[in-house]
């Protein structure tokens, strides 16, 4: 048992639970149309073409409307449309090709690549020369530029070098904060014709698009056949009126420039989809999945909203920040990562779950018609309605084994064994003594333990399983160090016990309190201590949101002072936790 602590090779990567998961995913598919239609009727948008990638694969698509309002043309998954600011992953991953190539450096001084700003005059003395980092994370210090940027697309390279040469408006100091840049996009583009040594757009061509297969992937709208082609348009005086399409003038084309289909676009997606999970397997010659992955970390964070959509509901929080030209956005369930694009014309947006393997992407030929609140909207109800689960971590050799060793100990103390499991500080946060009596009052509480359930991994050096006794049971948690062989850094043991008679008539009675908020009962309840004007408001708020409820599974509790439970209620569910004094009279009363 102590020899495969030793076990570090074979980690095993992360896994999905359900075999069916693509079928369940696929049975939602068809109930998103709605989604996207109601977007479209709302914004005014003549056609709209959307496509879920599962696992690297486009598993479905459709399209609704029209890319030629004339001909009436219908859209469908090779209907090319103009990404606008998708483009920009493109280029962050050219960066990242180069990088990784050791051809620059992300900390590097943008001048070293772009001697036309070197007269750059920066707006304090102390400000920090920027970095091909800051442009990448939208860092620079420059402003917000939409929708100025988006009239510069067709701008040729010698007109953009007068651009560099006369200098910018700064918004804020470089490295401060993040702020939406076309500008530093149009930079990186003559980072990388002067790197590469030929221009960005060849480059991206040659190195990305054709190794991906991205066949209908094009800069300019005559290199687009005709009969694919979507023509932009803005609503205007009650009627679609058809806006010009812009070329891509050369390096600028970096922010914006692209033109691509649903099925082209599921490609690239599934590109940053194969960087998860991380594992031991032959890489794809475009990027390393650990670039690929690099993309998709907040690099510079945004600031986070929270917002209530209705009286009682429960609220929506948002939290993230900006990648290499990725955004990532966190919900309060799970991660996204994703870009949107918006042009005289087009919108378009990509986003996808890595945890979940799930992606959805759309493309629109109406100005700025955000398709985004859709996309964001179907990949929720992918996921929710689905209900499949995130790859979950699988467990390691090593942790497999001090689980077996703290089984051991747990049913019989072993010095031996306990000098073998343990790192050298366990002892010296708490002596072997001390935790020996740990386990033997644990037994004491609960009477013999046995496991029951599963062993539930955080990674490869954590994870958690519960014993239970005759009475109640014992989370057991176990983090090993970071040595070799790892070994246990710490254990935690928390019991739950059954609550006694008084604690339970009192959750009962809290319970009825819910169901009918009336003072008088709730005051023969309270200790003195207790705020029972707080209390009250919390009982008619559950009351409300929850409406009658019953005391639901035990989720914690020292079996005489406090006690927190589920609550299964008619509206809504939800948990509490109670506190009483030693003479059953609420102390402390907590609902979630």
């Amino acid at each position: 048992m102590t020899n495969s602590l030793l076990n570090l090779s074979d980690l095993p990567i992360p896994q999905f639970s359900a075999a069916d998961r693509r079928a369940r995913l696929l049975e939602v598919c068809p109930t998103l149309e709605p989604i996207f239609r109601k977007q479209a009727e709302r914004r005014h948008m003549p056609g709209v073409a959307y496509g879920v990638i599962v696992d690297g694969d486009l598993i479905f698509t459709y399209g609704f409307g029209v890319h030629n309002v004339v001909t009436q043309a219908a859209v469908d998954a090779d209907t090319v449309f103009r990404i606008a600011s998708m483009t920009k992953s493109f280029a962050a991953l050219a960066i990242l090709q180069l990088r990784d190539a050791g051809k620059l450096r992300l900390d590097e001084p943008i001048t070293t690549y772009v001697p036309e700003l070197a007269s750059l005059r920066y707006p304090t003395a102390d400000a920090p020369l920027i970095t091909v980092r800051h442009l990448l994370t939208m860092a620079a210090g420059w402003p917000q530029d939409d929708p100025w940027g988006d009239r510069q697309l067709y701008r040729s390279d010698a007109a953009m070098s007068e651009f560099y040469q006369a200098g910018v408006a700064w918004s804020n100091a470089p490295g401060v904060i993040f702020e939406y840049s076309n500008y530093g996009y149009m930079v990186l583009g003559r980072i990388i014709t002067n790197v590469a040594g030929l221009p960005a757009i060849d480059y991206i061509n040659q190195q990305i698009l054709q190794p991906l297969g991205m066949t209908s992937t094009f800069w300019n709208a005559t290199d687009v056949p005709a009969e694919r082609l979507a023509l932009g348009y803005r609503w205007e005086d009650e009627q679609w009126k058809v806006e010009p399409l812009l070329p891509s003038g050369g390096d600028v084309a970096l922010f914006a420039g692209l033109f691509t289909t649903v099925r082209d676009l599921a490609r690239w997606v599934a590109f940053f989809q194969s960087a998860w999970p991380p594992r031991d397997e032959v890489e794809h010659r475009v990027l390393r999945r650990s670039s690929l992955r690099e993309m998709q970390q907040i690099w510079r964070t945004s600031p986070p909203t929270s917002s209530v959509p209705a009286l009682g509901a429960r609220p929506q929080v948002n939290a993230g920040g900006y990648g290499y030209g990725l955004a990532m956005q966190h919900n309060g369930q799970w991660e996204t990562v994703g870009h949107g694009g918006g042009l005289p014309g087009f919108g378009s947006h990509m986003r996808w779950s890595p945890a979940h393997g799930v992606g959805v992407v759309a493309l629109s030929n109406r100005t700025y018609g955000s398709v985004t609140p859709a996309c964001i909207e179907a990949l929720t109800s992918l996921i929710n309605t689905s209900q499949v689960q995130p790859r979950t971590p699988q467990i390691a050799p090593a942790l497999a084994a001090a689980r077996e060793g703290v089984l051991h100990l747990m049913a019989a103390w072993d010095d031996e064994l306990a000098d073998t499991l343990f790192a050298e500080n366990f002892f010296l946060d708490s002596d072997q003594v001390h935790r020996q009596r740990e386990l033997v009052q644990l037994h004491e509480q609960h009477g013999a333990l046995k496991p029951d359930g599963p062993f539930i991994v955080e990674n490869w050096l954590r994870g958690k399983w519960r014993m239970t006794g005759e009475r109640g049971w014992c989370q057991v948690t176990i983090t090993l160090a970071p040595t070799v062989p790892p070994r246990i850094q710490t254990l935690t043991l928390m019991s739950t016990l059954p609550p006694s008679p008084v604690l339970q008539a009192v959750a009962e009675q809290l319970i009825t309190l819910i169901a009918t908020p009336t003072r008088r009962p709730l005051a023969r309840l309270a200790a003195p201590e207790l705020d029972q004007a707080a209390l009250w408001d919390q009982l008619r708020l559950a009351n409300i949101l929850c409406g009658p409820c019953t005391l639901g599974d035990l989720t914690g509790g020292d079996g005489a002072t406090w006690a927190s439970f589920q609550l299964t209620g008619s509206k809504r569910n939800g948990a509490v936790r109670l506190q009483v004094d030693a003479h059953g009279k609420l102390v402390e009363v907590h609902f979630r």
